[in-house]
């Protein structure tokens, strides 16, 4: 895999940087080995850049069966409910500390001078879901006028009172 470049998503620009289209795929493990194993696979023939998890694979609160060579972004100390992973080693990408946790992962990064923040988010049917709400304003806040791509798991629900 060291030095692949996918030629019909590269090319050069005028200026002589490098430009890049991104293409982003989101998607639920269900915490499955085989469901992972499926998800490299697809990666690798579609030449997959960023791609948005939840309910990742993990043993001992750590995503595990992705291979070394591509960037994983997860956080907090508990069971990994969200992550990024990055397939290509060009784009630049920044893990925003403050909006980050086990259940939603947040970076920035930049192509062709455009910024973009790029989330993966997991919302628990258990959590009420104004917690969850408050985490897409925050990041939309961050943003600031950036590109944002938001991809979540939403099972949250509106609980009333009676």
């Amino acid at each position: 895999m060291a030095g692949h470049q996918n030629s019909n998503t590269k090319q050069r620009a005028g200026s002589g940087k490098l430009k890049k289209r991104l293409s982003c795929i989101q998607i639920n493990i269900q915490h499955s080995r085989l469901a992972t194993d499926n998800l490299l696979k697809l990666i690798e023939e579609n030449d997959t850049d960023i791609i948005c998890i939840q309910e990742s694979y993990v043993i001992g609160n750590k995503i595990v069966c992705l291979p070394q060579y591509y960037k994983v972004f997860a956080s907090g100390e508990g069971r990994k409910m969200a992550a990024i992973v990055i397939n290509d080693r060009q784009i630049d990408t920044l893990l925003i500390n403050q909006l980050s946790d086990e259940d939603a992962i947040v970076l920035e990064t930049k192509v062709d001078n455009t910024r973009i923040i790029i989330a993966s988010l997991y919302f628990n049917i258990n959590r009420p879901l104004d917690t969850d709400i408050q985490k897409i304003e925050a990041t939309l806040a961050h943003a600031k006028g950036a590109g944002v791509i938001i991809a979540m798991d939403n099972n949250s629900t509106i609980r009333g009172t009676t």
